[in-house]
């Protein structure tokens, strides 16, 4: 009868000890995971950004003959068109003048007609040259000699609609040689810091089209110079830059989206450190860098968060729309375990919390150490565990 008992003792006793295994099998699959780790690796990435960026197509290179002489015609003085006014002034060698300050619109044709002068072809001349056809057409023909003072009073102006990026969005009256798109948003203040560099054209008469430029690439100033004169009513719309946000996240101090001005750019440290730094609860020694690719593709690149800090590897740049992730590993959910279980502090007493001293004693009651001794009674003999507790009893007891 007494075999009978020991042996069904310990048919038990290996029926817990194989409920333990199982049990610790569980854990560490749990903390291991069941999956490898799909990550790359930071030489791999860098070499998939440098592939990337060599078979990008480029923008065409521009023909530099053509854009000069595109900037040339539009960008120079302004020069005088049909629906302008002008104020004529001619002063001969009798001290009365012979004109003064007669005002004259420009024909359609781009001739202007003055009192006793006649008839004067003026269209796309600037102001000086108007001066010089004037003076031909009176000297020596009407007087021996003259001087012409020739001065635009209004401008025949195209009214469009600029809106976006730019410092004053609105209607901006534009001049008959100035109506492109680098004028127009030059008009409206100019491009705010926000921008892009892009910008798409909307033609009220044509609703169809649209046209986008990059006018921070010489091949897009080409194509805005090289587009028909705006009309009235015309949009611009410029881009505003995509917002250079980066997500930040995982075992920091302080996890959160981090925005930063369009075109300032923050490293792999910088981030983390504006992130209230790691926990330092626990060491964690890597981190998960997730990078939208130009081909649509996420990389999930593998940081070595301790050879970034020592600088045995780069402490690349991020990107807008990064995601920076500090993972639980494997040793950090050992160390949280451990700190939510087993907290223990240095000082004349060690103080264990409860529910990890009932773990470990119910763990020794259940593998049948002899007499009976407890890990309470081992490392607690002289009852710093029931003093604490009573301790805290007393702390949490509501006040009358």
């Amino acid at each position: 009868m007494h075999s009978v008992t020991k042996s069904r003792t310990r048919r038990e006793r290996g029926s817990v000890s194989a409920v333990e295994a199982c049990l610790v099998v569980l854990v560490v699959t749990s903390l291991l995971g069941c999956q490898g780790d799909h990550r790359m690796s930071m030489d791999r990435f860098q070499e998939l950004q440098a592939q990337m960026e060599e078979t990008a197509p480029g923008a065409p290179a521009p023909d530099s003959a053509a854009v000069q002489a595109l900037i040339k015609r539009r960008l120079t003085s302004y020069k005088i068109g049909p629906s302008d006014v002008l104020a004529v002034t001619v002063t001969g060698v009798d001290p009365i003048p012979l004109l003064e300050a007669v005002q004259v619109r420009i024909n359609r044709d781009g001739t202007i007609r003055l009192p006793v002068i006649g008839t004067v072809q003026v269209g796309e001349m600037e102001p000086e040259d108007v001066e010089a056809a004037i003076h031909k057409a009176c000297v020596p023909r009407v007087l021996k000699d003259a001087s012409v003072y020739v001065e635009l009073i209004e401008q025949d102006s195209t009214d469009v609609l600029v809106v976006g990026a730019v410092t004053r969005p609105g209607l901006v009256p534009l001049r008959r040689t100035e109506r492109d798109m680098l004028h127009a948003i030059v008009a409206a203040g100019g491009v705010s810091t926000q921008t892009s560099g892009r910008a798409t054209l909307r033609r009220i008469r044509l609703p169809g089209e649209e046209v986008t430029l990059d006018l921070t690439d010489p091949a897009g100033i080409q194509a805005a110079l090289a587009l028909a004169l705006l009309e009235h009513g015309d949009v611009i719309y410029v881009h505003a830059a995509a917002p250079n946000l980066i997500f930040v996240g995982g075992l920091v101090n302080a996890p959160r989206p981090q925005e930063y001005p369009a075109g300032v750019g923050i490293t792999v440290l910088q981030a983390l450190a504006a992130a209230g730094g790691l926990r330092t609860d626990l060491t964690p020694r890597e981190a998960t860098l997730t990078r939208r690719m130009p081909d649509g593709t996420d990389a999930q690149v593998k940081l070595n968060l301790d050879r970034i800090g020592r600088g045995d590897e780069d402490n690349i740049m991020l990107a807008a729309g990064d995601v920076l992730w500090v993972p639980f590993t494997v040793e950090t959910r050992i160390q949280d375990f451990v700190n939510r279980n087993f907290f223990l502090r240095a000082g004349i007493s060690v103080n264990y919390s409860v529910s990890g001293m009932e773990y470990l004693n119910r763990h020794s009651q259940q593998s049948g150490s002899f007499g009976g001794n407890s890990l309470q009674d081992s490392f607690d003999p002289l009852g710093f565990l029931g003093r604490n507790s009573g301790i805290d009893a007393l702390v949490d007891r509501p006040t009358n």
